[in-house]
């Protein structure tokens, strides 16, 4: 499935990402590749545990991939999708909703050799920021099992509101967005 058609893309790489040669651009249809291997990474851990031979794995890493990405292009066709470069190279995506009243996070990876190194925490400091600017809070779901990016929400201001069972609903409220 495609990419909705971005003819503006509302959310820059923020300043201390582009000193490090870091940006953001609309996704498109040839980073599906990326995306989909990017997408195996972030369950590479999950399916370790799993007795498999890897072509089955593949397969099924693939339909996910492409259940999600259906999903949330259906869900969000106003979403920007952007995906996390230094300079040619893809290294991460980001997906940002705009919603009636809050921003949604829909999704942030990045590879597993470029986390720990403060992308992540700069790219959804920069999004509260810009939402509070507009009165807005931001949401996002984080997996059960994913502590450290908890951990991570957490010291941004984000409070559990709400749990489906496999994710928690994390919301930070106007005031907190703005103060990171």
């Amino acid at each position: 499935m495609r990419f909705p058609g971005q003819t503006q893309v509302r959310f820059q790489a923020p300043a201390l990402l582009c000193e490090r040669g870091i940006g953001l651009r609309a996704a498109n249809e040839g980073d599906l590749p990326f995306l989909a291997l990017l997408y195996a990474q972030t369950r590479a851990a999950e399916l370790a545990a799993v007795p498999s031979p890897d072509h089955i794995r593949q397969a099924f890493l693939d339909s996910q991939f492409a259940l999600q990405h259906r999903h949330y292009v259906q869900q969000y066709p106003e979403a920007d999708f952007l995906v996390i470069h230094q300079g040619d190279l893809p290294v991460g995506r980001f997906y940002l909703a705009h919603e009636i009243e809050d921003d949604l996070i829909v999704d942030i990876a990045l590879q597993p050799h470029w986390c720990g190194q403060g992308i992540g925490a700069v790219l959804i400091k920069a999004t509260l920021q810009q939402a509070a600017v507009h009165g807005r809070g931001v949401h996002l779901h984080v997996l059960h099992g994913n502590a450290g990016a908890r951990r991570l929400y957490e010291r941004l201001g984000f409070q559990v509101v709400g749990d489906t069972g496999s994710h928690l609903h994390m919301r930070c409220a106007p005031a907190v967005a703005g103060a990171g």
